[in-house]
């Protein structure tokens, strides 16, 4: 026996079933119709691929850079600062998602069943009046089932949304203090770097002015031996002299070359770019800032903290501490962990949502209509609240939050424990900081002494009153002289930018050229 409904169609009915309805019904088609397709439409990507940005340092490759202008230029090419700029791109989309927790829900889905051999049932034939213990057979369902459903929840009541949004916030912040301090560090890298390359071409400049007057002195040396006024003896040590420069020199202007590719590299240039820097660590004034030259004066002017007494001190500390992005972050990290305790503590609570949900059905048999006839539909709608009370859960919410609270206790230790750490770093580098500048006063003073020295050997020699060795003695201690100022004025000035940045204050991220904060 086969249970069927039939239903008389006129055969215009059978062609356009979108006819059949009141007004209404048919727009209410149209638009589940429209979700449908919207539903398997593929979505056009509107973000665009994060792109590094031009290089632009490649523009200070051609002359001197000042180190203003190669700070900037790592600004924008410096790879580990883009690539902290892409992490804190990251952290706000994850905000976003955090906030979809606040909205509803809503899901559609769709399908259709072909039956080929549509199931067969046994029923009691007494249930049609037939005799008691015969079975009849009958067919469920028809050779083609559709069904469609929206189904939407909005939460009313989660306190875990609301909360881990704040949390989400709180990882903004973190990845901001992360990104600030790597591009701290970065910058910081940029200029030590700069004076790196500063200091290796003062090591070339200082070899090829040492080489030349030894040069010159041999010169001079074979002629006076010539008219018999100097001996072989001082023609062969001149000569061993030069052959001792000459290595030193090729190795200076290794070093210098290295240090030129290390700086473009950190300015995110191509491999073997070579950058030059403007400025000179012998001819730095560290009295007197005018009467440098101009890339002297860009260098001065770039410190962050200024030259700090022991009255002052105190208050760096305190501002050094409160600035730096290791302590921040240990900060906002302290926050993060009390917020995952309060998530774990809110368990505790109900949640609350609403919820609606409407379908629709069809089966008819034959071939496959879209959603049948009028006739061979069915809708259904359903709204309610849900109401979830945790009851028990084998005491493992208990034993997460003892986890949160331990967890809390510990990044409290650590922040405490940094900012020991950022007090004892700023003290040394203080201490640095002071130690360099009165090395470079001292070795300022010897400078002049041993360039005056040079001069009175010079003319002594050449008066026939003094020896060679003189000359050649006082050649030696100018020349060390020179570069041991230039390697003090470096030391002062690489210590100044550690201390810029223990102190969080670094040129261009914290600070401007003028120690003018930004932001």
């Amino acid at each position: 026996m086969r249970l069927k409904t039939k239903q008389a169609e006129s055969p215009e009915s059978a062609t356009h079933p979108a006819r059949r309805g009141s007004g209404s019904r048919r727009m209410r088609w149209r638009l589940l119709v429209s979700v449908a397709l919207a539903a398997g439409a593929p979505v056009a990507a509107t973000a665009q691929d994060a792109r590094r940005p031009a290089d632009a340092g490649a523009r200070l490759v051609d002359a001197p850079a000042l180190l203003s202008e190669v700070l900037r230029a790592a600004l924008e090419g410096n790879p580990d600062i883009v690539d902290a700029a892409l992490e804190v791109e990251v952290a706000r989309e994850q905000v976003s998602e955090a906030r979809s927790g606040l909205y509803p829900t809503i899901d559609l889905s769709s399908s259709f069943t072909r039956n080929v051999k549509p199931p067969i049932s046994f029923l009691p034939a007494e249930f049609f009046g037939g005799e008691p213990g015969e079975y009849i057979q009958v067919r469920f369902g028809a050779d083609n089932n559709w069904q469609l459903s929206i189904d939407a929840e909005q939460p009313l009541l989660d306190m875990r949304a609301v909360i881990g949004l704040g949390a989400a916030d709180g990882l903004v912040q973190i990845s901001r203090e992360a990104a600030r301090g790597r591009t701290q560090d970065a910058v910081t890298r940029v200029r030590i770097a700069f004076y790196d390359l500063l200091l290796a071409r003062e090591e070339v400049r200082l070899i090829e002015r040492s080489l030349a007057r030894v040069q010159q002195v041999l010169s001079d040396t074979r002629a006076m031996q010539g008219a018999g006024l100097a001996s072989e003896y001082d023609v062969l040590r001149l000569e061993v002299e030069v052959a001792s420069l000459e290595p030193d020199l090729r190795r200076a202007r290794n070093r210098h070359r290295s240090a030129r590719r290390t700086l473009a590299v950190d300015l995110g240039l191509e491999p073997g770019a070579e950058i030059e820097a403007a400025g000179s660590l012998a001819e730095i004034d560290l009295d007197d800032v005018e009467a440098n030259s101009a890339g002297n004066r860009d260098i001065l002017a770039l410190q962050g903290v200024a030259a700090t007494d022991e009255a002052g001190t105190r208050s760096l500390m305190e501002r050094g501490v409160r600035g730096r992005a290791d302590v921040r972050q240990l900060a906002v990290s302290e926050r993060l962990r009390l917020a995952e305790l309060r998530l774990e503590q809110v368990e505790y609570l109900p949640k609350v949502y609403a919820f609606g949900s409407y379908g629709l059905s069809a089966q008819h048999d034959g071939a496959p209509k879209f959603f049948g006839s009028s006739q061979e539909r069915t809708e259904s709608r359903l709204v309610g609240l849900r109401v979830t009370i945790p009851l028990f859960s084998g005491l493992s919410r208990d034993a997460r939050i003892d986890q949160r609270r331990a967890t809390l206790r510990r990044i409290r230790s650590q922040s405490q424990a940094a900012v020991d750490r950022a007090q004892a770093e700023l003290l040394d580098l203080l201490g640095q900081v002071q130690e360099a500048r009165s090395r470079a006063s001292a070795q300022h003073l010897a400078v002049a002494q041993a360039s005056r020295g040079f001069e009175i050997a010079a003319a002594r020699y050449r008066e026939g009153t003094g020896s060679r060795f003189e000359q050649t003695d006082a050649e030696v201690a100018l020349r060390r002289s020179e570069f041991n100022y230039a390697r003090a004025v470096y030391d002062y000035l690489s210590a100044r930018a550690r201390l810029d940045l223990a102190s969080g204050r670094v040129p261009f991220v914290d600070v401007g050229a003028a120690g003018v904060p930004l932001g």
